[in-house]
């Protein structure tokens, strides 16, 4: 005879998931109208954040433009601290970079091919100090000797760099950031 006393095995209950409580949105460290400064490019302008279509994910972009090489960029907003984009200098760091360019030039006896491997680094990490240490030590005064013509694309590019930032810093053009800078320079 079957035993009756045995209770029926209930199935097992379901487990509710955790609740999870929802994270916000991650906040766009740039809004529309910031000056940025993006490592490879040097300073932009914020004119917008967007939303793309890109392989069937929705991704929030930086729409960042470039007036002086007539360049618009487009950065995921997730991607942004990885590719090195980041907000304009404080005045401390400008005026860091400008006691650097006081300084004496330090030229390494390395190669020509390696320096300017080097110096291309220093500009493109987009810090303003290193910047100014390429422009410091690429400098001629009125009495040395001239430079070799990829010796000044270097120069040229790192000024510009640098000046660019620093008159978006200052809020003066461009050109008198550069005189500024230049003056410094033949003062030192």
């Amino acid at each position: 005879m079957p035993n009756t006393n045995k209770k029926p095995i209930a199935a097992p209950k379901a487990v509710a998931a955790p609740k999870v409580a929802k994270k916000d949105k991650p906040v766009a460290p740039f809004a529309a109208g910031d000056f940025v400064v993006y490592p490879a490019h040097g300073v932009g302008k914020v004119t917008t954040l967007e939303y793309q279509l890109i392989a069937g994910q929705k991704i929030e972009l930086f729409v960042i433009s470039f007036e002086r090489d007539r360049m618009t960029l487009r950065v995921p907003v997730m991607k942004a601290e990885g590719a090195g984009l980041r907000k304009l200098s404080t005045r401390k760091v400008m005026e860091s970079a400008l006691l650097t360019l006081k300084g004496r030039a330090r030229v390494k006896r390395a190669m020509w091919s390696r320096r300017a491997q080097e110096y291309e680094a220093k500009i493109n990490s987009g810090d303003p100090v290193s910047i100014a240490e390429v422009v410091r030590d690429l400098h001629r005064g009125a009495t040395q000797p001239e430079q070799s013509y990829s010796e000044r694309q270097i120069y040229e590019q790192a000024l510009e760099r640098l000046a660019h930032e620093m008159a978006a810093v200052e809020r003066i053009k461009p050109e008198a950031a550069t005189a500024k800078l230049e003056k410094l320079l033949n003062a030192a």
